[in-house]
């Protein structure tokens, strides 16, 4: 069966495997997937990731992070759909949660969070939100 969202089924992923208190997870294996990882790790919302291969197929295996027993995030949502794109200017890119909470952006200086593309001064798809 053929997906076209690899990032909102790893999204999905994460939140279902958090719901169940797993420790690890397994996605599909997409670039973009593992830039957004990248800055979950980085922001501390993952413990670590690591590609998987077998055979002709690759996978990611996400270690999930938990602090006393309950998940570090809280929730996490897809923003910008393949239906719908959200783009958004830098002078107008919301703070999610508050500014506790960080949104991914997909930006033309690759994949960041909100708050290091204030600091680059670029905006553009805001691919999902985590708090």
């Amino acid at each position: 069966m053929a997906m076209n969202d690899l990032l909102s089924d790893m999204i999905a992923r994460i939140r279902n495997g958090q719901k169940a208190r797993l420790a690890q997870i397994i996605c599909r294996y997409s670039k973009l997937s593992l830039n957004v990882l990248e800055v979950l790790k980085m922001d501390g919302y993952i413990r670590d990731y690591a590609v998987v291969e077998s055979g002709n197929k690759k996978d990611i295996r996400v270690d999930l992070k938990y602090h006393e027993g309950e998940p570090v995030i809280k929730e996490i949502r897809r923003e910008s759909k393949p239906g719908r794109r959200l783009y958004q200017a830098i002078s107008s890119l919301p703070k999610f949660f508050n500014g506790l909470g960080i949104a991914i952006v997909s930006t033309s200086k690759g994949v960041m969070s909100d708050f290091d593309a204030r600091s680059a001064n670029v905006g553009g798809e805001i691919l999902c939100s985590v708090f």
